[in-house]
Order: C-alpha cells, then structure tokens, then sequence
C-alpha cells in the first residue's frame, strides 16, 4: 500500500486575518475533495473551490484531499499557498502564475526617493494589503529576518504574487532577500515577477553583489528580460562597515547602502543607545562610501514604535550626518521621517537663490557663482540644485518657482 503523504502551508487561528491554512493528503481514488472552512463561504465559496480544483488540474494532480481553513485570504494568497503545499509534494518547475495588474513589472528611477522604506514580513498578507495607502516611499517584503526558518519556503511564493497582484500605491516595490549565498534561492522567485529593489542583507564584499548580479542576469536571460532592478546592500557587521566603499563602487545598479544597527551593534559586543555613539564611525563610514559614489545613504531603523519624539530627534541626526532616508517597521513613523528629512524652508530659499545666480553667471558667461558678497563653489551649487529638485518634487515649491521667485 502507498503510505499517503501530508503538505501544509499557511496560517490559521487567534487573531490571524486574511491568511489561510492548507492541509493537503494525496489519495489513490475519490477525485479531488474539498473541504472548505469560511465565513465567507456563502459568497465565495464557489469562486474559492473553482481556484483550487484550477491549480490542481494545472499540476495534473487527479485525487488528492485538500483541507482549507480560512479567515478571508485573497485569491493571490490562497494561491501562494495552495502552491506551496503542492511543490512540498510534487518535484516539479511550473509555476501557477495569475494574471498580473497592470503595471506590475514598471521600473523605478534610480534617484527615487528613498526617505521612508517600510518592512513587511513577507509570510504575513493582512500587513501587506493596505500598506500602500499610508504613502512610504517604499515597501519591504521581508524574506529575511522577519520570517521564521521554517516560513521561508511557502513565504517565497506568497512575496512573489504579493508582487504581480499587489497594489503598492505607487511605492517602490523591494525585497529583502535572505544572507547570501542562501538568499540567491529567493531570486528565483522576485526577478522576472516586479521587484524594482532588492535589499541584500549582512553584505561584507563586492563578491556578493557579484553573485546576485550573475544571478539575476541568469534568470533574465533565461525570461528575455532586461528590466533594471537596483540593489541596497546592507551594512551589518564591522567588516561590512570596513568594506562600504568596496560594496557601494561594485556594482552599477547600486542606488544606495543602508545600515543596519541591531547586527552591527551585536557584532561589536555593545549596546544600541539612543545617542549612538557607538555607531557614529559606522554611519558616517556608510554616508561617506555612499557620497564618494553618488548614491543614497539610507539610515537604520528607529525601533521603539512608541517614542514619536525620539523618531524625530533620531531623524534630524541623522540627517545631518547625510543621510538621505531611513528604515521603519510602523506606519506612524512615515509622516515623522518624511517631514524632517524635507528640506527646511530656509535651505530651499537659499538654495533657489544660488541656482539663480548660478544660472546667471551661466549665461554671462562668467567662471564664478556670487550671491551677495560670498563666492559659491560648485559643490554648493550642486547641493542647491539637489535641493530645488526635491523641494520641486515634494510640492514645496511650484514648479514655476522662478517665475514666482525670480525677481
């Protein structure tokens, strides 16, 4: 007798929301029966057994029984997990793949604006859902760190529909892959499905980039795919800070480096403390390689979700220290961490007046900037034009300022 085998995937039960549980059990007859548990069952039960009795006709799976618990799963997310519990049983390379939202593989610009990046663990879709509406410049799917070892398998499909059916509101769509080499696995997964920025965790080398560069280019190939996909190495250890300059110059996809200052405190044997001491060489270690490059430099987390004013002193350091945006893992840090990363009214005043004289010197032909009495070297004409363009983009200025401005 053939010993049936067991497959399960999902979450169910407590508070979990939007989520749900698969339990498969192959059979030698009996065709494929469903057993369905849901409050919404009344009204999509019907569409709900529909996608499963799809799925295993695509995979030519004629008898199997298929337990589902459920607490109001979207289509993508049943989706991800009844394939997960399939391939768990069935050695096979398809994909079930649905149709994609339109859009879905758009490429973000390298100088996007990278202030806020919000994590999301990648094995939890009631986070993922409505993340977009609160407007972060970015939106983490987490593979790494926020996912439980035993998670990782079944989260790579959920973060790889999460992509193609996910609305992000116009966020930048990242993931977090897991430490290198493992992480190479989870490629498979994003590459050819909307990733515009993969995070690539505890980076202590060029050579790592190397391997997710070759990586990536394999999978494109293989799809006839040339999308650009940037990556943020991040700095973790005191190697990696030792090595900043080395990750950040490796690779021409490279947009920024952000640290992360759990590990890297961690790594020296010392506490994290709110005046970061500890971790000033590191930081502008990292905003150093960056701007030697001439990339972002995107700051750690703020981890006390509770301490609104401690966010905001955090923010302006860190701002002053150069870099250009941070880490979050809650929504109520977003305005917190935009806000003080903006440019400050008096900056974008004295900026638009440099870019002006700039312009005028430009066109009488002269070799030097002066506004008022003091010279303005190029350095600082660059910085204003920085200025101007975010404040421009933030709508903090109109776009016409000069004529509002120029006299």
């Amino acid at each position: 007798m053939v010993k049936e085998k067991f497959s399960q995937t999902g979450n169910y039960g407590g508070k979990i929301r939007s989520d749900c549980q698969v339990i498969l059990e192959t059979a030698m007859s009996g065709g494929i029966q469903i057993e369905l548990v849901s409050k919404v069952k009344a009204m999509y039960g019907q569409a709900i057994e529909s996608l499963i009795r799809d799925m295993f006709q695509f995979y030519g799976i004629e008898h199997i029984h298929v337990s589902v618990q459920d607490t109001g799963a979207v289509p993508f997310v049943m989706a991800a997990r009844i394939e997960a519990a399939i391939k768990k049983m069935l050695d096979t390379d398809l994909e079930f793949l649905q149709d994609p939202i339109e859009g879905y593989d758009k490429e973000s610009s390298k100088d996007h604006f990278r202030f806020s990046r919000l994590y999301l663990p990648g094995n939890s879709p009631s986070l993922m859902l409505n993340a977009g509406v609160h407007k972060p410049n970015g939106l983490i799917l987490d593979l790494e760190d926020a996912v439980a070892v035993e998670k990782k398998y079944e989260a790579r499909f959920l973060v790889r529909n999460a992509l193609r059916k996910l609305n992000f509101y116009g966020a930048e769509k990242m993931v977090r892959i897991n430490q290198i080499p493992a992480g190479l696995v989870d490629l498979d997964y994003i590459v050819n499905h909307g990733v515009q920025l993969i995070l690539v965790p505890k980076c202590e080398s060029a050579d790592q980039i190397h391997e997710v560069n070759n990586r990536i280019e394999q999978i494109q190939s293989k799809a006839g795919s040339n999308r650009n996909i940037w990556l943020m190495p991040i700095i973790e250890s005191a190697l990696g800070v030792i090595k900043a300059f080395d990750i950040a110059s490796s690779a021409e996809n490279i947009v920024a480096l952000a640290i992360g200052l759990e590990d890297y405190t961690a790594d020296l044997g010392c506490k994290r403390t709110f005046d970061g001491t500890e971790s000033f060489y590191a930081r502008s270690a990292v905003v150093n390689a960056c701007k030697a490059v001439g990339i972002q430099a995107i700051d750690s987390v703020f981890s006390d979700v509770g301490d609104i004013e401690g966010l905001k002193l955090n923010v302006r350091k860190s701002k002053s220290l150069g870099f250009d945006g941070m880490g979050c893992i809650h929504p109520r840090q977003i305005r917190v961490i935009h806000e003080n990363f903006a440019p400050e009214p008096d900056e974008i005043t004295r900026a638009q007046k440099i870019v002006m004289a700039f312009e005028e010197a430009t066109r009488k032909g002269l070799g030097v900037v002066s506004l008022g009495t003091k010279m303005i070297d190029p350095p600082v004409v660059k910085r204003a034009e920085k200025i101007v363009k975010l404040a421009t983009d933030l709508e903090m200025i109109p776009k016409n300022w000069r004529d509002k401005y120029g006299d």
